[in-house]
């Protein structure tokens, strides 16, 4: 295995993009934003175009835990993960389709308060106070483990705690001064190097190899299919349209800190155009991400930390000076997701508790509010971060916790679209009894181990369990009021808007014309991956 020595070209490459990209982005966000509007702050002033939506999405998405996760588990179990990829573009579809409409009619900051109007307001603190912990403890303290993770190897003289404190404070002080507008910009940029970056490692570390046909040859034969046996303990098919779905329906469609730039949409076109594009640029990561993993096995056989593949073919098969900018672009994206997060968090304990409690702040206060409870969620996610070396893959704690937490936050969002007679009771006890009995669940098969039952058929069980929940108290315990005035009404408008034909936009730019070639693409690769 090769030596992963850094010079100082690549030393200096990283600190001055890092540090130059959100010394002026954050500067210029400050700047159009200095009367301290909170809709400029926490929504970027609801102006944010489409190409920046999309690019944005796509970035969010791009943390620590995928350039880590990704590659790692390529290498070690294939190309299976690519389900967690090509998915999203089918989700997307169904998310600009149903419910992007209501959310941005409704002109809500955060989803908990759609939630409070097709229900009530306790299904929106709770589930406001679930998504800050998930933010905190899941999301941000995977990307911050991550990039610990990876600086540890270049930089082993630095202790862990050291690493996962400035990375948290450069992200928190970042979005401390610029809001949603500076993520947004800095994503854009972003998004750019990791697209072209992942193209170049993957072309080079083809080149690397001595043929196809002797890769496939070193390869056990399931690597190279996305499409695995049911008792696969990594990734079973039946888990495609369990746990994968369901965790990609609350990760694309309801998790905050995703969502909060399509809130921030210039209009429901751009909304719509933004998540699409994101969708699109999440097809190639089987290229730039995935593959390179695969065909680092037949560089490297004996691997003892698959998550490190990424940073040691960056290293191998990068000349000085462009693997820089590769590490640059993988601190890059872990801070961009960090900045994302601490934001959403804030934009919910702001908007969802303090705004709610005390109405009658100024917008210079919440903003004011904001900024402080960004600074507390930096503080604690930077704690919990070490706490993830207590699981064996930073992709298992990712994915394993979300397929037990997440089935009732996707249900009570799915019934609350296509089911008028939801009712707020319903809701609120899916939530709370299904987070805890998910919780519960993960930590008796997960940490305990006192069952065994792969996580993804867990998620499938839990959201059945969840579903049948839902209905039985809605039915014994009715909505007090019809939804038509909770919000539902908007929900079957957008629905109707789907047959409509459109005498405005042409075809190119008419949003179900895309999705269809958005889904033609993602079934194109499937196949031929199958």
């Amino acid at each position: 295995m090769p030596q992963l020595n850094i010079t100082s070209l690549d030393v200096s490459i990283l600190i001055t993009y890092v540090l130059g990209t959100r010394i002026l982005f954050g500067w210029y966000a400050a700047r159009k934003m200095r009367g301290g509007d909170s809709e400029a702050y926490f929504l970027g002033g609801r102006n944010i175009p489409w190409f920046m939506i999309g690019l944005s999405f796509y970035v969010s998405n791009m943390s620590g835990s995928t350039f880590v996760g990704l590659p790692g588990s390529g290498y070690h179990n294939g190309i299976a993960v690519y389900h967690y990829e090509w998915l999203p573009a089918v989700i997307l579809v169904f998310f600009v389709l149903f419910m992007l409409p209501p959310y941005l009619a409704s002109r809500v900051y955060t989803a908990p308060q759609f939630l409070e109007r097709r229900y009530d307001r306790r299904s929106k603190v709770l589930f406001s106070a679930f998504l800050m912990l998930a933010n905190i403890f899941i999301d941000a303290a995977a990307a911050l483990y991550a990039g610990a993770m990876v600086m540890q190897v270049l930089f082993p003289q630095i202790p862990f705690w050291i690493t996962v404190s400035l990375a948290a404070a450069i992200a928190g002080v970042y979005i401390l001064f610029g809001g949603l507008e500076a993520v947004v910009l800095n994503d854009t940029v972003q998004a750019t190097v990791i697209l072209a970056g992942g193209t170049a490692i993957f072309l080079m570390t083809l080149d690397r190899l001595p043929s196809w046909q002797d890769l496939l040859a070193s390869l056990p034969e399931k690597h190279l299919h996305l499409m695995q046996p049911a008792g696969d303990a990594v990734m079973p098919w039946p888990g495609i349209f369990t746990g994968v779905l369901i965790v990609g329906i609350y990760f694309w469609c309801t998790n905050q800190f995703v969502i909060q730039r399509a809130l921030g949409a210039r209009s429901l076109d751009h909304g719509r155009w933004g998540s699409i594009f994101a969708g699109f640029l999440k097809l190639p990561n089987l290229y730039i991400l995935i593959l390179p993993g695969v065909m680092a096995t037949a560089l490297y056989p004996d691997l003892d930390r698959p998550d490190l593949v990424f940073p040691l073919l960056a290293f191998d098969v990068l000349p000085v000076g462009f693997r820089g900018l590769i590490l640059a672009a993988l601190a890059a994206a872990i801070l961009s997701s960090l900045e994302a997060i601490y934001n959403s968090a804030a934009t919910l304990f702001t908007m969802d508790f303090v705004s709610g409690f005390r109405p009658n702040l100024s917008q210079s206060a919440l903003v004011r509010i904001g900024r402080v409870a960004t600074m507390a969620f930096m503080v604690l996610s930077a704690l919990w971060a070490p706490q993830i070396t207590r699981f064996p893959t930073l992709w298992q704690y990712l994915q394993s916790i979300l397929s037990y937490v997440t089935p009732p936050v996707v249900t009570v969002f799915l019934f609350g679209i296509f089911w008028s007679r939801g009712s707020p009771t319903a809701a609120f006890i899916t939530l709370s009894v299904g987070i805890t009995l998910g919780i519960a669940g993960w930590i008796g098969n997960e940490v305990a181990g006192m069952i065994s039952i792969q996580y993804l058929y867990a998620c499938g069980i839990l959201f059945v369990v969840n579903s049948m929940m839902f209905v039985i108290v809605s039915i014994v315990k009715p909505a007090s009021r019809p939804a038509e005035t909770s919000g539902y009404r908007q929900i079957r408008q957008s629905l109707r808007s789907l047959l409509m034909a459109s005498e405005t936009q042409p075809w190119y730019r008419d949003y179900r014309v895309l999705s269809i070639l958005l889904l033609t693409s993602a079934l194109a690769i499937v196949v031929i991956w199958w």
